[in-house]
């Protein structure tokens, strides 16, 4: 039998199990991928406390995942131009990649270029397509200055250099262990804290242009302080800024294509997208890899190793 992690109740970590499960057969237009690599996300923590219940509420016994890579272990009827063996990358919608296998329509998968690392490949889908969606919806171009938040996070490390590609100038809020990475991207690190504003400020004495908020916790306030137009604000977490402000909110499901994802593998693959990966672990010890996410202060992803 496959395994799979599961919860039947919101909660802490100690709600994730993994468990034995049937085979997945794949449906018309459908092939089943045996995972090699599936990264996880902040959001799902949130999604498994009940935090975000009212807007993507769990039906129990639930699973989680969305990124995965690995190897075609089933084809259904009406696939053309994928078999058994193939190396894919892709996602699903249906809570399901913290999975030995996983089932996904063909829109949902792509080859996996040979030069994109397992666990990059594995963990790309959620992170990137964020990124993706938030720089595009700020418009960010070659004469702009971009604050970004939580600049090495999963989501951050991806943005800025998605924003740096495009020639913008790039303030990227971090700790302390994170500025040197971050100055090695050609972005301009400040830390966090007290005295943000006047940090920000001192190294971009014209003005701020645009502000991606990845982290929360008064980041959107932070942006409106410093002069950033409403429509140049992003947020992909603070949805109660959102309402209050109307500041815009898009994110990985503005850009959940096949499509924009095999274009960010291509980008790793060119070596001009680097995904740092922290930490892996095997299925078995999910728990303890939620663990270090909620921790914090991560550079790039956490990916399973099913």
């Amino acid at each position: 039998m496959a395994q799979a992690v599961r919860f039947d109740r919101y909660g802490d970590i100690d709600v994730l199990d993994v468990v034995e499960v049937p085979d997945p057969v794949p449906g018309s237009g459908e092939v089943v991928v045996a995972v090699v690599a599936a990264g996880i996300n902040p959001g799902e923590t949130k999604i498994r406390s009940g935090a975000l219940h009212d807007r993507w509420p769990a039906t129990f016994p639930s699973g989680q995942g969305s990124d995965f890579a690995g190897r075609i272990s089933a084809v259904g009827s009406g696939v053309s131009g994928l078999a058994v063996g193939d190396e894919v990358i892709g996602f699903t919608h249906k809570r399901a990649s913290h999975a030995t296998h996983v089932v996904a329509s063909v829109d949902q998968v792509a080859p996996k270029p040979a030069e994109v690392p397992w666990d990059v490949a594995g963990s790309l889908f959620v992170a990137g397509t964020t990124a993706f969606a938030a720089v595009r919806a700020v418009e960010a171009g070659k004469d702009d200055v971009v604050v970004v938040s939580a600049a090495a996070g999963g989501v951050g490390s991806v943005a800025v250099q998605l924003l740096r590609a495009r020639g913008a100038t790039v303030i990227g809020i971090a700790g302390p262990d994170n500025q040197e990475w971050l100055r090695s991207l050609g972005v301009v690190p400040v830390g966090y804290g007290d005295g943000l504003a006047e940090r920000i400020r001192a190294v971009a004495p014209s003005g701020v242009d645009a502000f991606l908020d990845f982290h929360g916790d008064g980041y959107v306030d932070l942006a409106l302080e410093l002069g950033v137009g409403l429509e140049r604000i992003n947020t992909v977490i603070d949805f109660a800024a959102v309402q209050k402000y109307g500041v815009k909110s898009e994110g990985n499901g503005a850009a959940d294509t096949i499509d924009v994802l095999a274009e960010l593998a291509d980008l790793v693959a060119a070596g001009t997208l680097i995904v740092p990966i922290a930490a892996t672990y095997p299925l078995a010890q999910v728990r303890d890899a939620y663990r270090e996410l909620e921790q914090g202060h991560t550079r790039g992803k956490i990916v399973l190793h099913p």
